[in-house]
């Protein structure tokens, strides 16, 4: 999409913690990591070594008729397979066995022992397998919230969406495509909750989503062996252009009371954010006891307050500026 402004991600090589967090992580910025030291995960894991290390131990995955899945609507079903079996399916372009069709797509997000209250633990799910990769040590012990295991056929893109905590995407295997959108674009997203409508981001129909040109596109391909730092609440949209395997390690960004203790994933709004929205949609229905144009007016002073308030100064100044 022509129209739409697109910047490349900032590329660093033989980064260590010192420089990481003096250099990259203040700037809470996207930032490609080359030549981090992942361990020999990087060679060994071809698809029959990861069939025979993970075995037949049964893994809950994603099957989709097409490659672009679609979380809001779910255009996908969830199927349980061996590991060795799923690994082998995921690889394959065409399936003598499938569950849809024969050119079905796979995907697998690995979760905790009991799914409901334990995060994903590469180390716990995948021991044999952890053995082989090293987590990068850029953020503090105690920051660490989840390490979770991912694998994509070929071509499988997902959807659009943020986590509220701090991301290091490992690629270990296969190249992948990465879009990324800043929280300061979310108004250009089309949102519903933590994901956008917009599934189509290269040829998206600007007549239903057309403030979406608005958003500026950060863009970059991993290779096997990169790191990708996704601050919390960026947006990110994947595409794997290969066979795939990598590793999402979730570091807090916040004090640990700022998120929710009830939720494994990690992708709930901190406390405090879930509070305010529920204030919000309180007050909503309050105003719907006002007339239509007074309850325009008002609002327009709420969003002014809002911005007075709640913006970044420079951010609110900016929109002050336009109003």
């Amino acid at each position: 999409m022509d129209c739409q402004e697109k910047q490349e991600v900032p590329v660093y090589t033989d980064v260590d913690t010192e420089t990481f967090a003096r250099d990259i992580y203040p700037l809470r910025r996207p930032a490609v990591l080359k030549r981090v030291p992942l361990g020999p995960c990087l060679n060994a894991w071809t698809v029959s070594y990861l069939a025979e290390k993970g075995g037949d131990r049964e893994v809950k995955v994603h099957v989709c008729p097409e490659p672009r899945m679609d979380f809001l609507h779910k255009n996908f079903v969830y199927r349980t397979l061996p590991f060795d079996r799923f690994v082998q399916r995921a690889a394959e372009a065409k399936h003598s066995e499938f569950f849809i069709s024969e050119d079905e797509c796979y995907y697998l997000r690995s979760l905790g022992e009991d799914a409901r209250k334990e995060p994903a633990d590469l180390r716990k799910q995948f021991p044999e397998l952890a053995e082989d990769f090293q987590i990068p040590q850029l953020f503090k012990p105690e920051q660490f919230f989840s390490s979770v295991f991912r694998i994509s056929s070929p071509g499988l893109q997902l959807w659009t969406h943020y986590d509220v905590m701090d991301n290091l995407l490992a690629q270990v295997t296969g190249r992948k495509r990465v879009v990324l959108f800043s929280p300061k674009d979310a108004i250009h997203l089309y949102l519903t909750g933590d994901k956008s409508e917009i599934l189509d981001i290269d040829t998206p129909d600007l007549q239903c989503y057309p403030e979406f040109v608005k958003a500026c596109r950060f863009e970059c391909v991993l290779e096997p062996g990169d790191l990708l730092f996704i601050p919390a609440l960026w947006f990110h949209n994947t595409l794997a252009l290969e066979f795939g395997v990598g590793i999402n390690v979730f570091w807090r960004h916040l004090p640990t009371d700022h998120y929710d203790k009830k939720d494994p994933y990690g992708n709930k709004d901190p406390v405090a954010a879930t509070r305010a929205l529920q204030a919000l949609e309180r007050t909503l229905g309050i105003l719907e006891e006002l007339p239509s144009d007074y309850r325009d007016f008002y609002a327009r002073r709420m969003v002014l307050r809002i911005q007075s308030r709640a913006y970044c100064m420079q951010e609110a100044q900016g929109h002050l500026d336009t109003t």
